[in-house]
Order: structure tokens, then C-alpha cells, then sequence
């Protein structure tokens, strides 16, 4: 048994210089902390990461077969001479030890970017905010076999649960196109768009908004139908003061967890122009163009534009400055979401803004800094 599971590193190599690659320490890998839990071996795994603190993080594993521990072990990260080392101790379920006294299995560091920290032997690669897949390279009988751990933990969700809505998936995702004849759209439930987060009271003639929304693996999808007796674009860029001409805006927390996403991206407030454009803030507290993450389309009849609308969905790593894969949606998971519209008909500036979710408070216009006033979709087959 000892064999099996005993892990051993091959050889030392030299850390490469890569632009991607972060300075070793133990806070560019803290996305490790958690406690995960997973399937190996013939039988279900869990891993107790700590917070760095002390120059460490500290590790418990165990290995549980037919409801009874098979292995034990401690691991721990440690910042040693600028650079990082990963060291555990096996216990048979009995806790006696498997190494000596003073033996340790030692895994020197190669390399850490922003998902991945490699070391002789083993490698944490994150998946996600709560999904981080392990790689371990064990030897049995001279030969070495990379086993995968994929690792799932639970991430505590502190924003308010409001406005709860079931969200169907679509057999044929929509085309694009504005029209909205797609049988995606024959069904599901119309939402309204009737709370005032700023501006006077307005007439039914003046604005009327309902949406409805369904998904695929790649993508929310978004159909809005406006009345609005005006349609205004004053600003010709796209980043000046896009808030003040009509557009809709779609605000999307990924995992659901809410909190502050001001000048981060917690979570997003795609801005989109009747042109199509779309901005947000970036981290560099400036508009910035994320044409690449939504399609839309709109049609005017009369007072009547109907959108249609394609949203890819990023979670709270992605990265102004780099490469970053939208996440794939699967059923029952939870997206924070609202909708809202800016308004202007002859003025300046935005003279109202109707969004999906009402806001406790006198301040209703929090929404593009405050995820925590998001409703809740969930995906549901």
C-alpha cells in the first residue's frame, strides 16, 4: 500500500523566466486555501488548505475507501530562500508515519502564473473560484503515473437572495438577428423592467420595458422589448459619458457572490450602446470596449425596439491584460443578474434609469458598484 501512494518528484530543473510567470510567494497562490473535496483512487478525497500566514500554508489530506480512511497526510507550501517548496508526511490510518522522524517528500517549485503553480511532481492548476484540478505524478514498479485530482469546494455566498428566477435552457440557442422568431423564445416567462433607480416619475408612453432570458453551454441570452418615445445617442466615442445616451445595461456576477466591483471584476456593468458597442469599467478606472463579450442586435418599429442579445460569462479573475476563456454554464448554477435601461430623451443627461431589481435605500443607482443588489438566475434544464 505504501508503494501506491508513496510520491516522489523526478529531477530538479531550474525555474524558466516566462512573462507570465509571478515572483514566488505565497500570495499569488492563496487560491489554493479551501476546503475541497474530490474522487481518487477508487474512493472520495478531501483537502484542507489554510490561508498563507507565517511564510506557510498548511495542508490535511485524506483518502476515505468503502467509508474508511485508507491514508493520511500533512503538507505544507513554505517560502525558503526566495522561492517555495511543498513538503508532506503520509500517516496510515492508524497515524503512524510512513516516512522517518525527520524524512520528508520534498517538491521544489518550477513555476507559478496566475492558474498554476507547478512543482517537481505536482501541480495545482485552478479551474475556477471553487473547482481547481491536482496533478501528481506517482511511482509504482519504475514507472511514473500523472493522476488527476479534480477538486470541488463550496464557496459561502454572503449577498441577499432577491428576486429568484429560473432561467430554461434553450434546445437551439437564438440567432442574433433582432427579430426574435427563434422557438428559444416561444416560451419562458416575460420579466418587467419597471423599478426607478433615478430620475422623476415617467409615463407608460414614455418608457415600458419587459425581458425575458434563456442559456446554452456558451452563453446567457438576453431578449428585451423597449418602448421608448425617444431614441438618443449624443456621443459619437463610445467612452465618453455612455451612461447618458439610451442604452441597455446588463449586470452580470458570475458565481453569484456579490460585493464591491467598482474597478474590478467581481462582477460586470456592460454599458450597450444602440450601436452596438459595450463598456464597462476597467481596472484601470477607465471605460473600456468589451465588444467581445456580447453580441447584440436591435429592431425599431415606432416606439417599439426589440433587443436581442448574446452574453458570454466571465468569472472574477479575468484579466484586462491577458488571455481568459468565458466560463461554460452547466445546470443549477447561480448567476447574480439585473437588467436595467438608461433613458434620455432631449437632455444632457440620462433623465431616467428603470432597472429589474428593487434597491433598498434612498441611493438606488448602486448597481454599477454594489453586486449585492443583483437578483439571482439559476440554470435549469
Amino acid at each position: 500500500m505504501k508503494n501506491i501512494f508513496l510520491l516522489y518528484f523526478l529531477f530538479c530543473l531550474p525555474i524558466m523566466a516566462q512573462e507570465n510567470q509571478l515572483e514566488p510567494k505565497l500570495e499569488h497562490i492563496s487560491w489554493i486555501s479551501g476546503t475541497w473535496h474530490g474522487e481518487a483512487f477508487g474512493g472520495q478525497t478531501e483537502e484542507i488548505w489554510s490561508e498563507p500566514s507565517g511564510g506557510s500554508m498548511m495542508a490535511s489530506f485524506k483518502l476515505i475507501n468503502d467509508g474508511k480512511v485508507t491514508f493520511y497526510e500533512i503538507e505544507v507550501i513554505r517560502e525558503i530562500e526566495n522561492s517555495l517548496i511543498l513538503q508532506l508526511k503520509h500517516f496510515g490510518p492508524d497515524l503512524k508515519g510512513w516516512e522517518t522522524k525527520d524524512e520528508t517528500v520534498d517538491f521544489p517549485l518550477k513555476e507559478i502564473t496566475k492558474d498554476k503553480v507547478v512543482f517537481e511532481g505536482m501541480t495545482f492548476e485552478r479551474v475556477s473560484e471553487s473547482e481547481m484540478n491536482v496533478y501528481v505524478d506517482i511511482k509504482e514498479k519504475g514507472e511514473i503515473e500523472t493522476v488527476k485530482f479534480n477538486y470541488k469546494k463550496a464557496i459561502e455566498n454572503q449577498k441577499p437572495i432577491k428576486q429568484l428566477m429560473e432561467v430554461n435552457k434553450a434546445t437551439v440557442a437564438p440567432v442574433i438577428d433582432g427579430i426574435a422568431d427563434d422557438v428559444a423564445w416561444q416560451e419562458g416567462k416575460w420579466h418587467t423592467l419597471d423599478q426607478r433607480w433615478l430620475g422623476d416619475a415617467y409615463s407608460n408612453e414614455d418608457f415600458s420595458g419587459k425581458y425575458k432570458l434563456t442559456w446554452t453551454e456558451d452563453a446567457l441570452y438576453l431578449l428585451a422589448r423597449i418602448r421608448d418615445d425617444k431614441l438618443v445617442d449624443f456621443n459619437e466615442d463610445p467612452l465618453i459619458d455612455w451612461w447618458d445616451d439610451d442604452c441597455l445595461e446588463v449586470f452580470i456576477d458570475e458565481d453569484n457572490s456579490g460585493g464591491e466591483h467598482q474597478f474590478n471584476h467581481n462582477a460586470f456593468a456592460y454599458h450597450i450602446a444602440l450601436d452596438g458597442n459595450v463598456v464597462d469599467m476597467s481596472t484601470k478606472k477607465e471605460g473600456k470596449l468589451y465588444n467581445s463579450h456580447i453580441q447584440s442586435k436591435i429592431k425599431t418599429e415606432g416606439d417599439l425596439t426589440t433587443w436581442e442579445v448574446r452574453i458570454e460569462i466571465y468569472s472574477d479573475d479575468y484579466d484586462d491584460d491577458g488571455e481568459n476563456k468565458a466560463v461554460k454554464l452547466l445546470a443549477n448554477k447561480n448567476i447574480g443578474f439585473a437588467l436595467a435601461y438608461c433613458d434620455n430623451d432631449t437632455s444632457k443627461n440620462r433623465e431616467n434609469f428603470i432597472g429589474s431589481v428593487y434597491v433598498e435605500g434612498d441611493d438606488k443607482n448602486r448597481g454599477w458598484i454594489d453586486a449585492n443588489i443583483f437578483g439571482t438566475l439559476v440554470l435549469k434544464k
